[in-house]
């Protein structure tokens, strides 16, 4: 009658085929439980409590029922009392898994995973999960005190989705899956689809309902309109953990919107908040694609923090990492017993820098989970944009492999097709499903059109960020400026290709890290020219022609670098520099949001002009930013030598208005004096401006014409 021995054996693909209640004959039908190492079971039927006969086989027990019985319930191991799990149909319809199989299910993440469900009238939560090779998959939970046999789940076939829904269960159940792979070994895994998880060093997945409404329309529908690469966005780049130790996303919410709005920022960028194991890897190794780290809050409160950030104009810009994930047992790794999220071969699903595993972007179902992590965080999350972490990682078969350590692509070359193809169709669903929003590549080569159209066979991204200029203009930085006359280069290449992409100016976190210590201990001289010399670092990229993104405590002029073990240096603002390169950075900030010729013409040629680019002798550069109506000129004095008289030569009939000096004495400069006069230059429809430059400074003029 029953099938006793598949079951014993964990070899079913269909438990509710002998799990359940069954037609016995005309006038019975015959329920069956599953409950290994149990004495007793017990079923409350008609308000009767029954003990179940025990079957031949350990653990089955079971009933004789009229059919006029409609319904019963059973008491699970931890004492719950509800509805049959084994009388549910499947709830994942054909066409899920049709459209998982073809990877554009892009709403996947309200499908897989742990999700609140009313079937007929009855309450209970419904779980799937993705394990096509495996043998058999079990449901463990705290409603069967994590046993491995007790709860057997329905196999969908080959879709290789396997489901259960229990009725009763509520938010908050902790669970797992237990997975006995083809040659029998038993694996514990979490959930990879789950909105919650328990807190660091346990692993268990938690049932997640959101209940947070989001009231952010109007900004939705702003940020929608606008053209972006027209507008100014500067972000300010934070480690949520170390920013204040303890804060939390919803204290976090109201401090950082009060900061950005103070300092002029127009966006938060967080490092990864996706949930992950390890502290250390400050979140860039993931093991939660679709919840935010229970070190900080639960997903209603991560949607609060960027509702009220919203409220208050400020966007959100999460770290999202595609390109690995970590090789923890409890994990994505081997998921089902086989390389189902990674590539077997090591040549290709390994990193040798980082220890990680890499998705296998040939494979549909890979492809889908990474597409709908990405729309989870910016259509059910409302963030304003995803920078994608180790894009050059992606693009490259051969990255961080040496010779024959790495497998060519069918063509013999070294690019990556299938990543390609991946990012291409990423951003072109993102793109469509959710107008206004902002796709970073942080790519690290020279890999074209990694911002260009899709149309015109680029990558798609809106901005990349420009790790050229930021290596080229420290290393210029690093050098005592009686030598800087010798690498002037350095700061005027980049002007070279500054438009063959959609460039964001960085000073991040990357910089700050691993020894390579902080901004200010980079520069060079004693203490006031160290400081000077971050002004003037500052300055220059502010005024730079594209969007802009600096670090959290570069805004304090913190001695030491980023440790994620302590909060920023908060206490330097005692001191007179830091409060000096905190004002700087508030004032240049908010002359970026309201200065259009700073921002409206970043990634257009005719917002830029070089007047003086070829003063190595004097470490002197200087430049007009313009936009529609209005110019700057910018002169930046890299060098502590004051130049006095110093002469540059711009359209006739200019007149100038300072509008920013760094040198001043309330940004802790020197206060050395600036005036500037204007005469005709003989032979020339040019006038000479002769201006007196503050040493490691930087001045902005207003061009009027």
């Amino acid at each position: 009658m029953l099938d006793t021995y598949r079951l014993h054996n964990f070899t079913s693909y269909n438990p509710h085929s002998f799990l359940g209640r069954h037609s016995l004959d005309e006038e019975y039908d015959v329920i069956a439980a599953y409950r290994p190492g149990f004495i007793d079971c017990y079923a409350q039927i008609d308000d009767e409590l029954i003990r179940l006969e025990k079957g031949e086989q350990e653990g089955i027990f079971y009933e004789k029922i009229p059919k006029k019985i409609k319904t019963y319930k059973l008491y699970h191991t931890s004492g719950l009392l509800a509805e049959d799990p084994y009388l549910f149909g499947p709830v994942l319809s054909e066409v899920d898994q049709y459209l998982f199989a073809k990877g554009v299910h892009y709403k996947l993440y309200q499908k897989l995973g742990a999700h609140a469900l009313t079937i007929n009238g009855i309450k209970g939560v419904h779980f799937a999960v993705w394990a096509p090779s495996a043998a058999k998959v079990s449901l463990i939970a705290d409603f069967n005190h994590f046993c491995k046999k007790t709860n057997p789940m329905r196999s969908l076939g080959s879709s290789g989705i396997w489901e259960l829904f229990v009725p009763g269960l509520k938010e908050g159940e902790k669970y797992k899956f237990c997975i006995t792979t083809a040659y029998g070994q038993e694996l514990i895994k979490t959930d990879p689809m789950a909105h919650g998880y328990e807190l660091r060093p346990k692993e268990a997945a938690c049932v997640t309902q959101s209940r947070f409404l989001f009231n952010d329309e109007a900004y939705l529908n702003t940020r929608a309109s606008k053209d972006h690469t027209k507008i100014p966005i500067n972000c300010y780049e934070l480690h949520l953990g170390s920013w204040k130790k303890g804060l939390l996303f919803k204290d976090a919410a109201f401090e950082l919107a009060a900061y950005a709005k103070l300092m002029g920022y127009t966006h938060i960028q967080l490092l990864p908040i996706l949930e992950h194991p390890l502290d250390e890897s400050w979140g860039y190794q993931v093991t939660g694609f679709f919840a935010p780290s229970s070190r900080y809050g639960t997903l209603d409160d991560f949607k609060f923090f960027v509702n009220h950030l919203h409220q208050e104009g400020i966007g959100v810009i999460v770290d999202w990492v595609p390109a690995h994930f970590p090789s923890d047992e409890f994990a994505l790794a081997k998921f089902d017993g086989t390389c189902l999220y990674e590539h077997q071969d090591t040549r290709k699903g390994f990193h040798p820098h980082w220890q990680t595993l890499i998705f296998n972007y040939g494979r549909h179902e890979v492809k889908n989970f990474l597409m709908a992590s990405a729309l989870f965080w910016l259509e059910e999350c409302h963030v304003d944009g995803l920078r994608v972490d180790a894009v050059a990682s992606m693009l490259y078969l051969d990255y961080g492999r040496k010779e024959g350590e790495w497998i060519p692509n069918e063509y013999g070359g070294k690019e990556n097709l299938e990543a390609i193809d991946f990012i291409k169709h990423l951003n072109a669903v993102v793109h469509y499903h959710c107008p206004g929003v902002l796709m970073i590549a942080e790519e690290s080569t020279s890999f074209c059109g990694v911002t260009h159209s899709l149309d015109y066979s680029g990558l798609g991204f809106d901005l990349k960020w420009n790790m050229g200029w930021m290596n080229d203009t420290l290393k210029y930085f690093s050098h005592d400026p009686l030598y800087r006359n010798h690498h002037h280069h350095l700061l005027t290449f980049g002007m070279i290709y500054a438009y063959s992409e959609k460039f964001q100016y960085v000073l991040s976190h990357d910089e700050v890290v691993h020894g390579k210590r902080s901004l200010l201990s980079k520069m060079p001289g004693d203490l006031w020219q160290k400081f000077a010399n971050l002004r003037l670092l500052l300055a220059y990229m502010m005024t730079l022609p594209g969007k802009k993104l600096s670090f959290m405590g570069n805004e304090l002029g913190d001695y030491e670098e980023w440790n994620m073990e302590r909060s920023l240096s908060w206490h330097l603002l005692a001191n007179y520099e830091s409060v000096g390169i905190k004002k700087l950075v508030r004032d240049l900030n908010h002359l970026y949001l309201n200065e259009s010729a700073l921002h409206q013409k970043d990634h257009d040629p005719s917002g830029f002009e070089w007047v003086c680019l070829d003063d190595s002798k004097n470490s002197v550069l200087a430049f007009l930013r313009k936009s529609d109506n209005h110019s700057l000129l910018v002169v930046l004095n890299f060098t502590p030598q004051v130049h006095d008289n110093y002469d540059l030569y711009l359209p006739y009939g200019s007149s100038l208005k300072l509008k920013m000096n760094t040198d001043e004495g309330t940004y802790a400069g020197s206060n050395y004096p600036v005036s500037f006069s204007s005469s005709k230059w003989e032979h020339s429809d040019r006038m000479k401006v002769t201006l007196n430059l503050p040493p490691l400074a930087c001045l902005i003029f207003d061009l009027y014409l």
